[in-house]
């Protein structure tokens, strides 16, 4: 048995620094109760762009500008060592870390911004980098499009683990190519909510057979800085919850046995078994038994992609 840590806490919203210093404070506590796997939410370095939801399409061009340049400044570069703080923290608790992240492109002249879900090994080194595939809608006024270079299933102590963020658990191929590597828990943090959320965090754990594990954004009016520009327009202060969280953790099959947290702020911890994916795929393994590789076969393209080769 392992012990999980959801964490539906909100940043300090648009500071890189602080809500490392954060993290690093709710993963001692985390570890302090016992878990082994400590789960932060999409993009929750150094916030999730809520804002992108509620601006005026085509008109509000200075104020994209205006909030972007502030993402861009405070997002975080990993081969500089911005994550350094969680690797130690990893490290000195024995415990395995994933994070969303805004991350910087780190290529000389790229400024491109990616929603980046990281997994911290407990000897504090970086074991995956997952750039979400395909932003939604306006976040693509925001992120870049990643590649298929992290979308992999890794080895750690609490069992083989992938993520997937957000709208990119509606990708069938992404959920295979996950399946496929023999994933035991599956992370899915994301923005979205509700019951038809969870309802699809369901279907994935009954597809797959796995623990699936969904890690909320929680955002209140109280997290939005005074400053925030047009904060009263966009953020009206009798509006006391921006995005309710509703973590939770649904066992292979489709039972949830924590949560949803709704509305609420702090950590859901759950017990979780992996011995119980390979009794629940006797009946069905869509990538094992349940499989037809005679007549359907998946290619995925796992090289980093670059627009620029140099022979």
């Amino acid at each position: 048995m392992n012990k999980v840590a959801i964490i539906q806490e909100a940043p300090i919203f648009l500071d890189r620094e602080r809500t490392i210093e954060k993290a690093v404070s709710l993963v001692s506590l985390a570890a302090a109760e016992g878990a082994d796997l400590i789960i932060f939410p999409e993009a929750f370095i150094p916030g999730y762009p809520a804002w992108i939801w509620r601006l005026r399409p085509g008109g509000d061009w200075g104020l994209s500008e205006q909030l972007y340049a502030s993402l861009l400044e405070n997002s975080v570069n990993i081969e500089r060592g911005d994550l350094t703080p969680l690797y130690d923290a990893a490290k000195s608790h024995n415990v395995t870390i994933t994070c969303g992240v805004n991350e910087k492109g780190s290529q000389p002249g790229n400024t491109t911004l990616y929603n980046t879900a990281v997994i911290i090994g407990p000897q504090g080194e970086l074991i995956n980098r997952h750039r979400k595939l395909m932003p939604t809608n306006p976040e693509r006024m925001v992120w870049g499009f990643g590649d298929a270079s992290g979308l992999k299933v890794v080895e750690t102590p609490a069992g083989r683990i992938g993520t997937l963020l957000c709208w990119e658990n509606y990708m069938p191929l992404a959920r295979y190519a996950l399946y496929s590597q023999g994933i035991e828990i599956y992370i899915a943090p994301t923005y979205d909510s509700g019951d038809g959320w969870l309802g699809t965090l369901q279907h994935i754990a009954r597809e797959g057979r796995c623990w699936v594990i969904g890690s909320g954004v929680v955002l209140s009016n109280s997290d939005i800085p005074g400053d925030f520009p047009e904060r009263d327009r966009l953020y009206p202060t009798t509006e006391e919850w921006i995005n309710p969280g509703d973590s939770c953790v649904i066992a292979p099959g489709g039972e949830i046995t924590a949560g949803p947290m709704h509305q609420e702020k702090g950590i859901l911890y759950a017990e979780i078994d992996t011995r119980r994916v390979g009794i629940r795929k006797r009946d069905l393994d869509i990538a094992g038994h349940y499989a037809r590789p005679d007549i359907f076969t998946l290619h995925v393209d796992s090289r980093p992609q670059s627009p620029l080769k140099i022979d």
